[in-house]
């Protein structure tokens, strides 16, 4: 067993997508990255190789005959070892995701079902896109839950350890419950682009289709054009759900701006002319702009290729532009919601995802 017939099994060169999703889950609830969101990224990384290397199990028979040359039907790898690595994988993301707290192991067990759902049953149903899409959610949410119930606050050494431990716990499922909402479009933006990749990921093999990479089309265009339509509230309260406005994780209640002072994200007290309503600056709305002209080069260029001519070869590499993808459409969501270094630090996987693409196949 060579260090590349794991990476092969692996897809390591799809692995720079997921760190994204718990990054964008972090802005979309108006939390800078943390800890926990740390903790949050390692296990969405061990549970995602999980499924790689479950996936390939449970394919090794049409892998035979499809793809002899993948790790395990060309030998290099045996199904006991795939499986073996694939529980070892999951119970490493689960063991991350509970030292990020109760309703981060919440959603990370959520994940793992769904992802040995999929692999072992739901892959060659109807159900097959919808769960992986589902997978890729729950990825950004688990981001966000571990974030937003991170402690924000110290504990007087005086509290009781008992009370200081219930209180904390009460006070996490509190805040996911309170910011989690916010995190929802953003969830559902890079649930449906899963979907569309993994609906032409299913004719990659044979090829064939045009239906699949055209409906994946149009999908990625009205994604592209939602992005672009920044999330803006009033003055007041943050144009950005969840960041920096009252009662928001980690904001000091109560605090008030100087009269007349002028609020960037509009902190808890902030005062503005009835109805005005604040948004990102124009440097944010090229960024943003920027981001999302990346997410449709990168994903609308390949699947027109492989409308118009749906063979196997074309087909893989749209779906493997579709996954790469992922990267940018992270980096927008980030930015959309009013965070532009994460924004800026997501994307910066874009060349380490593309230089080990042309090593190791993301599909």
């Amino acid at each position: 067993m060579t260090v590349r017939a794991w990476a092969e099994l692996l897809r390591v060169s799809a692995l720079f997508t997921v760190p994204g999703d718990a990054l964008a889950g972090a802005a979309a609830v108006g939390r800078r990255p943390n800890r926990s969101t740390a903790l949050a990224v390692g296990a969405s990384l061990c549970l995602y190789e999980a499924g790689m290397a479950l996936n390939d199990w449970a394919d090794r028979d049409e892998d035979a005959v499809d793809r002899p040359h993948r790790p395990i039907p060309s030998g290099r790898i045996t199904p006991r070892a795939a499986l073996t690595a694939a529980g070892a994988l999951t119970a490493a993301g689960l063991a991350l995701a509970a030292r990020a707290g109760r309703p981060a192991l919440t959603v990370a067990t959520g994940l793992a079902a769904t992802v040995w759902a999929y692999d072992l049953h739901l892959k060659h149903t109807p159900a097959g896109p919808a769960a992986m899409a589902a997978a890729r959610g729950l990825d950004l949410l688990l981001g966000a839950t571990a974030t937003a119930t991170a402690p924000v606050a110290s504990v007087s050494a005086e509290a009781p350890v008992a009370a200081v431990s219930a209180g904390a716990s009460a006070s996490a499922g509190a805040s996911a419950r309170a910011v989690l909402p916010a995190a929802l479009p953003a969830a559902a933006m890079l649930t449906a682009h899963t979907y569309a990749v993994t609906a032409v990921s299913r004719h990659e093999a044979q090829g064939g289709s045009t239906t699949a990479p055209l409906a994946a089309l149009g999908a990625v265009v009205a994604l592209g054009g939602a992005a672009l339509r920044e999330r803006q509230g009033k003055a007041g309260g943050s144009p950005y759900p969840g960041r920096g406005g009252a009662g928001a994780p980690g904001s000091r209640a109560g605090a008030t701006a100087p009269a007349g002072a002028r609020t960037g994200s509009g902190g808890a007290g902030a005062t503005a002319p009835a109805g005005a309503r604040t948004g990102p600056t124009a440097p944010a709305r090229l960024l943003l702009t920027a981001l999302t002209g990346a997410y449709l080069r990168t994903a609308a260029r390949p699947l027109g290729h492989a409308v118009l001519n749906p063979s196997p070869p074309l087909t893989q590499r749209a779906v493997g532009s579709g996954i790469r993808a992922m990267i940018p459409l992270q980096a927008a969501l980030a930015a959309r919601a009013g965070a532009p270094g994460t924004a800026l630090a997501v994307m910066g996987l874009v060349p380490l995802a593309r230089s080990l693409a042309r090593k190791v196949s993301p599909t």
